[in-house]
């Protein structure tokens, strides 16, 4: 281009800058059969930053209408209620939506229904003792595919699978790292994702960075599984 071009060549203009996008918000359904408790709960939920309350259901037949009237990142479950109860209600939506967390917020802590709601693929579990902080992370790790279980439920798991723990069936595999391997005796003890990294003094993006390596070396399923191997393989 000569320089005569150049000079006849009209000016660009200075482009608009971009106002940020504000991040997207959890949306969340509330599930329980008591409008004492399911409203107060819709409320306070409702405050929390990055959270909307989307819709609150009385049974699991209304969980899964505003599911499907949708979108929807993460339902927060009773267990005991009328129509659909929450085991039937989250093993109904860990097959037609899978990628609708969730978590169960209810006053029982026995083996059954702990075993049933992790075993129809709830991600989280908290007891009706636990706080809104409590409530609000379990609502951000299950949305972000973590699981969160209170410290009455990690006890009461822990105790059933020691119980229970079978003879390794299958080794852990020798290229396991040492780091890892303490990651899995942690879990293997109950501790979150938060303990295990107050524990070995390292961030909680790491310990899932190992978490993720580990059950990819080990064959691991889920945190359920990973507590069993710990346990059967003589680390926790």
């Amino acid at each position: 281009m000569t320089g005569r071009a150049a000079e006849q060549q009209e000016p660009q203009q200075p482009q608009e800058p971009q106002e940020p996008q504000e991040p997207q918000r959890l949306r969340v359904v509330v599930a329980d059969d008591q409008a004492a408790v399911r409203e107060p709960l819709a409320a306070v939920l409702a405050l929390a930053e990055g959270i909307e309350v989307v819709a609150a259901a009385a049974n699991g037949t209304e969980v899964l209408a505003a599911v499907a009237a949708g979108p929807v990142d993460v339902v927060l479950m009773d267990l005991r209620m009328p129509v659909m109860d929450g085991i039937e209600t989250t093993r109904r939506l860990a097959g037609e939506h899978p990628q609708v967390a969730v978590v169960v917020l209810t006053t029982f802590a026995d083996d059954d229904s702990i075993l049933g709601a992790l075993g129809a693929g709830a991600r989280g579990y908290l007891t009706k003792n636990a706080g809104r902080q409590d409530i609000t992370r379990a609502i951000r790790a299950a949305a972000a595919g973590q699981s969160v279980l209170d410290r009455e439920v990690q006890d009461r798991l822990l105790a059933t699978v020691r119980a229970k723990a079978p003879a390794p069936a299958r080794p852990l595999p020798e290229d396991l790292t040492p780091r890892e391997r303490e990651v899995l005796a942690l879990i293997g003890q109950g501790l979150p994702n938060r303990g295990i990294a107050e524990q070995l003094f390292i961030s909680e993006a790491t310990v899932k960075t190992h978490i993720n390596n580990l059950f990819a070396k080990a064959g691991i399923r889920d945190r359920p599984d990973a507590v069993r191997r710990a346990i059967a393989s003589g680390l926790a």
